[in-house]
């Protein structure tokens, strides 16, 4: 186990020479990184916090209808229409209440943007989940890096659908998990992932394995929120009936990736980082790893228990 380590981290510093060595440039080293675009240049909107609760949600459209509370600055609580993403409405449900940015384009359109479920109760649980994620990173001290035999870590997070994801409800069942970003534009690094863990997916089902669900964890949790990842899924054609797309708190996610031994690092507007996916079995063991994006769906399905 401890020779598998060092090889990986071995790996580790030779994609982080390599984006020293490539900057921010496109070229043959950016095989091994995802960037996101830089900001663009200011619009002239403008943007406010708003919190309120869903009254109805419109994804043919792609309309809500928000009771919002006063948004300091710009106007008093009232009960609205605003324009939000497919993903943002095919995820909001009537009665729930939301965080979001409300932003106020040039023109005196308005629009709502980063929505985040925002019920207290539900808040404290993920945010309790982070606190005990951190808490287990910091015991491990200087090695917190879970190798190929280790317990995987436990988590609480958003799914696509802006709902709680325990992983402690994943109890008895093996999984397959990963990460990406949605707005990753490197064909052989998250787009090629999330297409290999698909055909896994379909492959284990063909293969008459029961108890398996798939997991991708973003690595861009400020704009990966739930409506975005859910407009992921739903734009790839992706079955959600055992495959999750999860965000949450930063904090969460980065002692996730240190956990797991995936590096994300922002330099600018470029996110350079590594990948990895993991097959963790019945009773939360790390039983295989493969790093990239170069590994065969029916190695997996081959390690999965029937």
């Amino acid at each position: 186990m401890r020779t598998y380590a060092v090889r990986h981290f071995a790996a580790f510093g030779a994609a982080c020479a390599l984006w020293v060595a490539a900057g921010c440039s496109k070229g043959p080293a950016d095989a091994g990184t995802g960037a996101v675009p830089g900001p663009a240049a200011d619009s002239g909107d403008r943007r406010f916090a708003l919190t309120g609760k869903v009254v109805s949600a419109d994804p043919k459209k792609g309309v809500l209808v928000v009771s919002h509370d006063e948004v300091k600055g710009y106007m008093p609580a009232m009960t609205m229409e605003f324009r939000v993403s497919p993903g943002d409405a095919s995820a909001a449900s009537a009665g729930e209440r939301i965080r979001a940015t409300l932003v106020v384009e040039k023109g005196g359109d308005l629009r709502l943007e980063a929505i985040w479920p925002d019920d207290k109760a539900v808040q404290d649980s993920v945010d309790a989940g982070a606190r005990m994620l951190h808490q287990d990173t910091i015991e491990k001290g200087r090695a917190p890096y879970r190798e190929v035999g280790d317990t995987a870590p436990q988590f609480v997070l958003f799914d696509q659908n802006g709902r709680v994801v325990d992983s402690a409800r994943f109890h008895g069942k093996q999984l397959m998990l990963n990460f990406i970003y949605s707005r990753c534009p490197v064909a052989n690094m998250c787009p090629l992932s999330t297409a290999k863990m698909m055909a896994t997916q379909k492959l284990a089902r063909k293969a008459g394995i029961p108890n398996i669900e798939f997991i991708s964890v973003t690595l861009d949790p400020a704009y990966d929120t739930p409506g975005v990842l859910r407009e992921y899924a739903d734009a790839r054609g992706i079955d959600t009936s055992n495959f999750s797309f999860l965000t949450g708190p930063e904090p969460a996610i980065r002692d996730l990736l240190t956990q797991f031994g995936v590096i994300a690092v922002f330099n600018g507007g470029i996110l350079n980082h590594t990948l990895a996916t993991l097959l963790i079995d019945e009773k939360g063991r790390i039983t295989w790893r493969a790093d990239g994006s170069q590994w065969e769906p029916k190695d997996f399905v081959a390690r999965m228990h029937p």
